[in-house]
C-alpha cells in the first residue's frame, strides 16, 4: 500500500479521499489555488502545495503544476477525484512517465471512453444497444444538422469529451440547431479543451440508470449494482438513489453484465460507471462510461457497506478486488441530495456569497454529509457551487425517503440562496414517493415542486414577529445600560404610546409579498397577533430569545426555531420548513432618476461572446450577450425587437453581478 498520496482536486471529494486515506494510515498532500488558501481540504491534509491562481485553468487543470507538487512532496500516487484531470489521458500518462501511480484506469481505457463517439463504436461492436445517433468524425455543422434533421427532433447535442451536462443542449426544432450547436461547442471547448460533438435522438421519458463497476489488475471484475439518477436539471443530477426503484432482478443482471462487458472490452482497472437510458419497457441503451469515481458513489457505499475509495487505493496498489460478485449484496435503500448555492426560482442560476450560517443535520448511521466547506467560507465564481452532498440510508425506500425529508428540513444555511427548500419540496411530492421517475420529472411536476404554501407562511408569521420584537427589546435594553437615566422613555421597549394599545408594527416581505403584522403587548409581556392577509389572527404569543434560538408559545403550542440575520434578510428554520423574510423599511422616495436602458449581469462571471455587433438591429429572444460563471454558460437575450446601442464589456472581461452590460433600445417605446 502507498505511504503518501496527492489529491489532485478540491472541495468535498478531496476531503472524502483524505478521510479514507487517514483510516488506512496513508499520508495525504492537498493542492490548492489562491481562492482555496484556507479551504477545508487544505487544512485536513498532512501537507498542502499551492499550484496557481484562482481560475481552474490556472491551477487545478495545470497537470505540470500538480505533478511538480507530487514530486516535491514524495507522493507515490495521485488520486484525481472527479472533474478536472480525472479523465485526462495525457495527465495519466505523465504520471506513469514520472513513476507516480495514477489512481484510476490505464491510459488506453481513458482514451477509449474519453470520446463518446469512440465509446459508442466500441459498445456497438460489443453488442450493447445504442440510442440512434451520429457519432462520426466529420464535424462540419452542415453534416451534424443533416443527421439531426434526418433523425427528427428533438435531438440531443453532446460533447464527445464531456460530462456533467457540460457541452450538452436539447434541440427541439431545426431552427434552433445552429445556435445550440455553437453554444454547446463553446462550452465544451471551455470545459474540456475539445469541441467535437455527437448528435443523438432525444428520448422524452427515459430513466437514467448507471452501473458501478470495479476491475483489478488481475482481470477480475464486479458490478456493485445500480443507481437511479433520473432527477436532473440542465442534464445534471439532483437526487440519486440506490438501488433503482422497481428494478427487476433480470434487468439488473443484464445491465450489470453489459457494463462489465464494456469494462473488459477496454481492459479496465479501478472504479468506473457505465450509464444507460432505461425505457418503460425495460429496454436499455448505452449512454457513456465515466472512467472515474462518480459524485453519487456514496449511495452505492451505503447499500453495499463498502468504501469505494479504499477499493480504488487497493486496486491501484496492485491488490485484488476485496470481494467477488457473489459476495456482494444490496442492503436497504439510500438517497443522495446535492446541496447547491443556486436559485431554483431563477432557472437554477448559481449564486455566490458567504456561508454566514451553516448547520447540517447531525450525522449518524442513517445520515451522512460529505462537504468541503465550513461556516464562514465563500462560494466563489471559480468552481462548481456545490455546498455538500446529503446522503441517507434505511432498510427500505419509504423509510429512507422519510430520513431524507427530515434531514433536509434540518439543513440550515444562511447568507445565500440554496436549493434546500426545492429539494425538500421535490422529495415530498407524491410522484417521487411513488417512484414515478424519468429525466423530465422536474419539468413535469414543477407545480408540485415550486409551490409557495400560504399555510407555511401563516405558521411562520408569529415566529417572525415575535423574534423581531424580542430582538428589538434586547437591543434597546443593551443601549439602556449605557444611559444615565434608567427611566428615560426613549429606553422603553414595551411599545407604549400616549393613546391606544401598546403595538409593535412590522411590514414583512415574504415570497415577494408584503404582509403587515402587528403584535399588541399586554401588561404581562405576552402578545396578541393581528396580521393583514393572514388567516390566523388573534393568537396569544409569548417566548424567549437566546442567541439565534427562539422558544415560542403560540396558543399553548410550544415551538422552537432558529433565526439568522444576514444583510437585512432573516432566515427562519423550524423542524418543518425554512423561510426567508425581510423587514421593509419606510420608503422615502427614489433620489436616483435612473440610468440608460440596459441589462445587468445576473451574477459575477466572464463575458465569452457577443453574438451581435454594437448598432445591430435584433429580434425578440435573440442572443445578445453570453456569459460564463461557475462552470456554466448563461445567455442574455433581447426582451423585444430593438437595437443594441453599445456594449460596456468585451469577451474575456470579468464583470460583477449587477453590472450593466449593454445599452438596448426597444423598437417600440412602450416595450
Amino acid at each position: 500500500m502507498f505511504d503518501k498520496i496527492l489529491i489532485a482536486n478540491r472541495g468535498e471529494i478531496a476531503c472524502r479521499v483524505i478521510r479514507t486515506a487517514r483510516k488506512l494510515g496513508i499520508r495525504t498532500v492537498a493542492v490548492y489555488s489562491d481562492a482555496d488558501t484556507n479551504a477545508l481540504h487544505v487544512t485536513m491534509a498532512d501537507e498542502a502545495v499551492r499550484i496557481g491562481a484562482a481560475p481552474s485553468k490556472e491551477s487545478y487543470l495545470l497537470s505540470d503544476n500538480v505533478l511538480e507538487a507530487a514530486k516535491k512532496t514524495g507522493a507515490q500516487a495521485v488520486h484525481p477525484g472527479y472533474g478536472f484531470l480525472s479523465e485526462n489521458a495525457e495527465f495519466s500518462a505523465a504520471c506513469k512517465a514520472n513513476d507516480i501511480v495514477f489512481i484510476g484506469p490505464p491510459v488506453g481505457a481513458i482514451e477509449a471512453m474519453g470520446s463518446k463517439s469512440a465509446a459508442k463504436t466500441i459498445m456497438e461492436k460489443a453488442g450493447v444497444p445504442l440510442v440512434p445517433g451520429y457519432h462520426g468524425d466529420d464535424q462540419s455543422p452542415v453534416i451534424l444538422k443533416q443527421h439531426a434533421d434526418d433523425m427528427g427532433y428533438p435531438v440531443l447535442l453532446k460533447a464527445t469529451a464531456g460530462g456533467g451536462g457540460k457541452g450538452m443542449r436539447q434541440v427541439w426544432s431545426s431552427d434552433e440547431f445552429d445556435e445550440a450547436l455553437e453554444a454547446a461547442k463553446r462550452e465544451s471547448l471551455s470545459s474540456f479543451g475539445d469541441n467535437r460533438m455527437l448528435v443523438e435522438k432525444y428520448l422524452t421519458q427515459p430513466r437514467h440508470v448507471e452501473i458501478q463497476v470495479f476491475c483489478d489488475q488481475a482481470g477480475n471484475g464486479v458490478y456493485l449494482f445500480e443507481r437511479d439518477c433520473s432527477i436532473q436539471r440542465r442534464h445534471q443530477k439532483v437526487i440519486e438513489e440506490a438501488p433503482a426503484p422497481g428494478m427487476k432482478d433480470s434487468v439488473r443482471a443484464a445491465m450489470g453484465d453489459a457494463a462489465l462487458l464494456a469494462a473488459k472490452a477496454i481492459n479496465y482497472e479501478g472504479a468506473g460507471t457505465v450509464e444507460f437510458l432505461l425505457d418503460k419497457d425495460d429496454t436499455f441503451y448505452f449512454m457513456e462510461m465515466n472512467t472515474r469515481l462518480q459524485v453519487e458513489h456514496p449511495v452505492t457505499e451505503m447499500i453495499t457497506g463498502q468504501d469505494l475509495v479504499e477499493w480504488q487505493l487497493r486496486v491501484a496498489a496492485g491488490q485484488d478486488l476485496p470481494l467477488s460478485q457473489d459476495q456482494l449484496q444490496i442492503n436497504g435503500h439510500a438517497f443522495e441530495a446535492r446541496i447547491y448555492a443556486e436559485d431554483p426560482d431563477n432557472d437554477f442560476l448559481p449564486v455566490t456569497g458567504t456561508l454566514s450560517y451553516l448547520q447540517p443535520p447531525e450525522e449518524s448511521a442513517h445520515v451522512r454529509v460529505d462537504t468541503g466547506v465550513l461556516q464562514g467560507d465563500e462560494v466563489s465564481i471559480y468552481y462548481d457551487p456545490m455546498i455538500a452532498k446529503l446522503i441517507v440510508w434505511d432498510e427500505n425506500r419509504d423509510r429512507a425517503l422519510a430520513r431524507l425529508a427530515q434531514a433536509l428540513s434540518e439543513y440550515r444555511i444562511s447568507g445565500m440562496t440554496t436549493n434546500v427548500e426545492f429539494l425538500y419540496n421535490l422529495a415530498t411530492t407524491e410522484p417521487f414517493r411513488k417512484a414515478d421517475l424519468d429525466t423530465g420529472f422536474i419539468d413535469k411536476h414543477s407545480k408540485l415542486i415550486f409551490h409557495k404554501s400560504q399555510t407555511e407562511i401563516n405558521r411562520s408569521l408569529p415566529l417572525a414577529a415575535l423574534y423581531l420584537t424580542l430582538k428589538r427589546k434586547q437591543d434597546a435594553a443593551a443601549l439602556a445600560c449605557q444611559t444615565a437615566d434608567p427611566y428615560s422613555p426613549w429606553d422603553n421597549t414595551n411599545g407604549w404610546r400616549s393613546c391606544g394599545a401598546n403595538i409593535h408594527d412590522y411590514s414583512l416581505l415574504i415570497n415577494d409579498s408584503e404582509i403587515t403584522v402587528a403584535l399588541e403587548e399586554s401588561a404581562t409581556g405576552s402578545f396578541t397577533l393581528s396580521a393583514r392577509d393572514a388567516s390566523e389572527l388573534g393568537m396569544r404569543i409569548s417566548g424567549t430569545l437566546e442567541g439565534d434560538e427562539l422558544h415560542a408559545d403560540i396558543d399553548g403550542h410550544r415551538v422552537r426555531a432558529n433565526i439568522v440575520a444576514h444583510d437585512g434578510i432573516y432566515s427562519l428554520f423550524t423542524q418543518d420548513a425554512a423561510l426567508q423574510f425581510g423587514l421593509i423599511e419606510p420608503d422615502y422616495g427614489d433620489l436616483d432618476d435612473g440610468g440608460a436602458a440596459g441589462f445587468t449581469a445576473p451574477m459575477t462571471g466572464t463575458i465569452v461572446a457577443l453574438p451581435v455587433e454594437a448598432g445591430s438591429s435584433v429580434k425578440k429572444d435573440q442572443a445578445i450577450v453570453i456569459m460564463e460563471a461557475m462552470k456554466m454558460e448563461h445567455t442574455i437575450r433581447a426582451p423585444a425587437d430593438g437595437t443594441v446601442v453599445e456594449f460596456y464589456f468585451q469577451p474575456g472581461d470579468l464583470v460583477d453581478g449587477g453590472a450593466e452590460l449593454v445599452n438596448f433600445e426597444a423598437a417600440d417605446s412602450d416595450s
